[in-house]
């Protein structure tokens, strides 16, 4: 039997897996993602830091297993985008990396809207401009870190630093480059007008050459083999952007009636086609995994991420009694409270510098009520992204469910009738190092496509279906607080008056 790894590098982890060829789960092991906090709206990782805990995981994961390295066959990584990891010219770390859930480019993203540079750089690109993007934190770094600025020697991201600390090589991969705004989507490559448009020109020679995710990258090095536990020699492919490896695990393709709904962090919602379609709406088209393919998503930092953040008032000693929570809301009527939670700590999906924040709390409402009002706050911001694409995936009857808050039910029943769409959970505890591991797979010759390797791992999934005596009630206050985030913005747009 052989054997491959995933290393997942998420926001809250960083997770290695080892798989056989049938995608059964052998082992796994953790460390918690550390970063770092230095202002208001800055979110970076120590480089070094990042790649301890890469090797960190992978150490434990080998020891935790009998299977011998010899049989390892492949490694790859599935990680966050956007954000920059820099090297500078002699290819050492330049500064901390800076994340996508970083927000210190804020006034240059204004700006540029105020100018209509997004709307120039849509037909080029397939993409919205936002502060998380590299070209903005390049700028950014332009105009005040200029030191730094002047010495980057190549611009990458998190998975593209830890393939290039396990083997040396630099490159970026195609899934997640495709969507940094360098990338032009109609000649398939780098283009310096872009960057021109961008005022970052100077860094053109900074981007690395492009590969595939399943395209050998290299291998891991003497060094780093003999620090973990691998084999030298081992090969290690290009890897993805964690959403792309969440849509593969979710089973959603181009030719299904389903979307993928990411309930983490971040809140995001894919769907796959095999062609651009123009509308009137701008979606964010990335390349997918299988050639010719896109993946066409909506996304934003609003979802779980939210909940996990009342730990230390909600929870006790650093936890959430998940099981006690799921009671009390369950024991609540559907909807009925007139207590809203928006959940924008980490961001907005209805425009810059909005907050967050409870409406409507009053004396009487309890613990209960205010997961309730959590939860469904998360569900409607997902609702947000869920009316944009339903416009470009008119058919779609299901939504395929990943992330930790698939294991409550009541708040999964609650996503049902929110939407009036079957919910369908895969039966894959470890997406992004499953996808991973998928990709190497193929790399190595495992499989002849991902599809094949799907089609080999035979997925199980649960279903709910929605309560239609529920959908109404949920609609009526989804669209109250559609109201009440446009007072918030209006408030936050007259701020300076």
């Amino acid at each position: 039997m052989n054997y491959f790894i995933g290393l997942d590098s998420g926001g809250t982890f960083m997770k290695a897996a080892l798989f056989d060829g049938l995608g059964h789960q052998i082992a796994i092991a953790k460390v918690s993602a550390q970063v770092v906090n230095k202002q208001q709206g800055w979110v970076e990782r120590d480089l070094d830091a990042l790649w301890n805990d890469a090797k960190t995981v992978i150490s434990k994961l080998l020891s935790a297993t009998d299977v011998s390295v010899e049989d390892i066959k492949g490694l790859s990584i599935s990680a966050q985008g956007k954000g920059v990891y820099l090297l500078d010219k002699d290819q050492k770390n330049l500064r901390n990396g800076i994340i996508s859930s970083d927000s210190r480019s804020l006034d240059i993203v204004k700006k540029w809207q105020a100018d209509a540079l997004p709307e120039t750089i849509y037909p080029m690109t397939l993409q919205t401009l936002w502060t998380g993007h590299p070209v903005s934190i390049i700028r950014w770094l332009k105009e005040h870190e200029p030191e730094n600025y002047s010495q980057i020697g190549s611009i990458l991201m998190a998975h593209d630093y830890l393939r290039f600390r396990l083997t040396g090589e630099v490159n970026a991969e195609l899934t997640n480059i495709s969507e940094s705004n360098f990338f032009n989507a109609n000649t398939g490559g780098y283009d310096p007008e872009l960057l021109a448009l961008f005022g970052i020109e100077e860094v053109f020679s900074a981007l690395p050459p492009i590969i595939k995710p399943d395209q050998l990258a290299g291998y891991v090095t003497s060094d780093v083999a003999n620090e973990i536990g691998l084999k030298a020699g081992t090969p290690v492919f290009g890897g993805l952007f964690d959403v792309v490896s969440t849509a593969i695990c979710s089973g959603v393709d181009a030719n299904a009636n389903s979307l993928n709904y990411v309930m983490g962090t971040w809140a995001v919602t894919s769907g796959i086609a095999d062609a651009i379609t123009a509308l009137d709406y701008r979606y964010v088209y990335g390349h997918y995994v299988v050639d010719g393919q896109y993946i066409i998503h909506e996304a934003s930092p609003t979802s779980a991420g939210n909940y996990e953040w009342f730990v230390d008032y909600l929870g006790e000693n650093g936890e959430f009694n998940h099981q006690e929570n799921e009671e009390l809301v369950a024991a609540l009527e559907p909807a009925s409270s007139e207590l809203f939670f928006v959940p924008f700590l980490y961001g907005s999906n209805m425009g810059l510098g909005l907050k967050a924040g409870f409406y409507g709390l009053q004396a009487h409402h309890t613990k209960a009520h205010l997961i309730q009002a959590i939860w469904e706050g998360v569900l409607f911001c997902h609702n947000v992204h869920l009316d944009r694409m339903r416009a470009r995936f008119p058919d779609a009857a299901s939504l395929r469910v990943t992330g930790g808050s698939t294991g409550s039910k009541v708040w999964m029943q609650m996503l049902a009738d929110l939407t009036g769409m079957s919910i369908d959970i895969p039966s894959i505890e470890e997406t992004g190092s499953l996808g991973a591991a998928l990709v190497a797979m193929v790399g190595a010759k495992e499989y002849p496509s991902i599809e094949a390797g799907l089609a080999a791992m035979k997925v199980d999934s649960q279903r709910f279906e929605p309560n239609s005596a529920h959908y109404d009630q949920y609609q009526r206050k989804y669209r109250r607080y559609l109201q009440l985030v446009a007072f918030f913005k209006e408030f936050e747009e007259h701020k300076d008056d």
